[in-house]
This record gives structure tokens, C-alpha cells and sequence, in this order.
């Protein structure tokens, strides 16, 4: 398999890395109906784990079933797949060398009180996603929250594990916390931030929610009214992530959320693709949906991407 120019150009932006590593970045990259163009769809499925099974898999019992997830993945086309450690270990063998895969490595729950910091909990390691024959691991950080700075140790510490045992990192990048509020944690000068600390943290992947136009920061807000930084439009703030994320030099994909209608994922997609984000991230959007109905978002975000629609 040959790198396009588009993909040996990505990966030249990581002059730090080791071939293991720049090896995993593009079997992602590389894999799919978007392979080789330098843009990304991945599949996240942890949201059992953060909701609950009845919340993530209801809409479509068939979702329950952890191979129904890689199936889906490796029908759509996609670059990769993203799960905790009991839903990779219920399909890898199955699926192995079907689909690169990223191991979610911590992960929180709905039942913790609400008043307790924002944190989540290392539920798996660097050596069970070598054994899985993961690509990368991933990691959430929520900055905004008291126990964060604690966050960032805890990722600075297995991303230099990982990348010495040849796996990227994602970091799913989410600020939320006491010093934010809801607003707030959507907030353009917050989406940025919360980038470019993914960025400063060495992720290979950073994983963004898509940002509103409020700013949260007064100190932020003035800046972006004095250097009177574009806001205006979805596209544009993608553009202004993207700045953050070292301007443009580490892929920056975008969350799906929660279940919407169609017309408003494929605008999501345009505002991301004509921003110069890389891709989307997207799970319930999709696995919530009857599987055909979901080949057939994916097969248009795909198209999307590629410029034809």
C-alpha cells in the first residue's frame, strides 16, 4: 500500500514520531473509501459505557451486539474503529486486520454524582491495545474541570508509552467542568482552546465538538473582537480549530453527537470539509440508525468528503 502525496504530507507534520507510529497514522489514513485523501470518518462506540446500553442501543437492539459495530465500520468503509476494551476484546479475532481499531482507554459513567469533578477513570493500557493489534489508543480530557490538570498527566504519561511501543493517540478533546458554563463548553474560544491543548499534549488525533459562536472567556472575547477573528459561520470556526490545532499540522475530527436528522449531519460535513477539518467521529448519528439507513449516511458523508456532494 502507497501513500498518496496527500497522506506523506500529513504525515510529515510529525517530526517527532517514530515509523511505528507515522505506520499506524497511515493504516488509518490509507484505509477505506477515504483512504488517501487526507480525510477521516471513524466509528465511536462508548457511549454504553457514558449513557448507559438502553440510551446507546435501544433505537436498534441489533447494536447491543459488539460485532454488529465492527461490521458496520468495515461495510461503510471507514478509516478506522474506536471502542472500549470489552467491545474490542468481544470482535477482535473475528475482525482482525479488517479494520484499524483505536482502544478507548478511559472512560467515565451517568450514575457518578453530579457534584463530583468531571474525571474519568484508565480502564484499559497501552499493552492491551498491542495485544488487540489496536492502531492507536484513545483518551478523554476535560478541560474546564477541577480534576483535569490530573487528566493531562495521566495522557502525557501513556502517550509517551504508546508512541515508544509504535501507537498513536487520540485524544477526544471535551471541555466541560466548574469553571465552564453549559454554554460555554461549545463555546468557539473554548472549542479552540480545548484543541490546542490537545495539540500541546502530543495528540496525533484531536477529537472536537463542533462550536456555536458564543465566547466564553471575557478576556478571550476581547481579542477576537479586536483581531475581529471570523465566527460568523460553522465552516469558519472549524477553520479557527484548525488554527489552533497547530494550523493544520495534527488532524482534527469532529464529534456527531447526539441523534439528529440527516440534513443537519450532512451540514455538519460541509461546514467541516469547507473548513479544512479532516473528517468526522461519529456514532450515535449512525449506530442508532437501522443499519441500512446508516451504510446509506455514511456512503453520503463519504461523498461529502470527497467533494461530490
Amino acid at each position: 500500500m502507497k501513500a498518496t502525496r496527500t497522506v506523506q504530507k500529513i504525515l510529515s507534520y510529525y517530526e517527532a514520531d517514530n515509523p511505528g507510529v507515522k505506520g499506524a497514522l497511515c493504516r488509518m489514513l490509507m484505509h477505506g473509501k477515504l483512504g488517501g485523501t487526507g480525510k477521516m470518518i471513524i466509528l465511536p462506540v462508548d457511549q454504553g459505557f457514558e449513557h448507559g446500553p438502553a440510551r446507546s442501543f435501544a433505537p436498534n437492539p441489533a447494536a447491543y451486539d459488539p460485532h454488529y459495530h465492527f461490521q458496520l465500520a468495515i461495510d461503510a468503509g471507514l478509516n478506522a474503529y474506536a471502542a472500549p476494551l470489552g467491545m474490542l476484546e468481544a470482535g477482535a479475532d473475528t475482525f482482525a486486520g479488517q479494520i484499524p481499531m483505536i482502544l478507548k482507554a478511559n472512560s467515565a459513567n451517568s450514575l457518578i454524582p453530579a457534584e463530583a469533578p468531571k474525571d474519568q477513570a484508565i480502564t484499559a493500557s497501552v499493552d492491551d491495545a498491542l495485544r488487540l493489534g489496536c492502531s492507536a489508543i484513545g483518551f478523554t480530557i476535560y478541560p474546564g474541570s477541577s480534576a483535569g490538570l490530573e487528566m493531562f498527566e495521566e495522557i502525557s504519561e501513556m502517550r509517551e508509552e504508546a508512541a515508544a511501543k509504535g501507537l498513536a493517540t487520540v485524544i477526544w478533546s471535551y471541555p466541560r467542568g466548574e469553571a465552564l458554563s453549559k454554554d460555554g463548553e461549545t463555546a468557539i474560544d473554548i472549542a479552540a482552546y480545548a484543541a490546542q491543548i490537545a495539540a500541546l499534549l502530543g495528540a496525533h488525533i484531536i477529537k472536537i465538538k463542533l462550536s456555536t459562536d458564543h465566547l466564553e472567556l471575557p478576556e478571550a472575547k476581547k481579542v477576537y473582537e479586536e483581531q475581529k477573528i471570523d465566527i460568523s459561520t460553522q465552516a469558519a470556526r472549524v477553520r479557527h480549530c484548525m488554527q489552533a490545532a497547530f494550523n493544520g499540522r495534527r488532524i482534527v475530527v469532529f464529534s456527531g453527537g447526539a441523534k439528529k436528522g440527516a440534513s443537519s449531519v450532512y451540514d455538519d460535513a460541509r461546514a467541516i470539509r469547507d473548513g479544512g477539518g479532516n473528517g468526522s467521529i461519529i456514532g450515535r448519528n449512525t449506530f442508532q440508525r437501522p443499519r441500512e439507513e446508516a451504510l446509506k449516511m455514511l456512503s453520503d458523508l463519504i461523498d461529502i468528503y470527497k467533494g461530490k456532494a
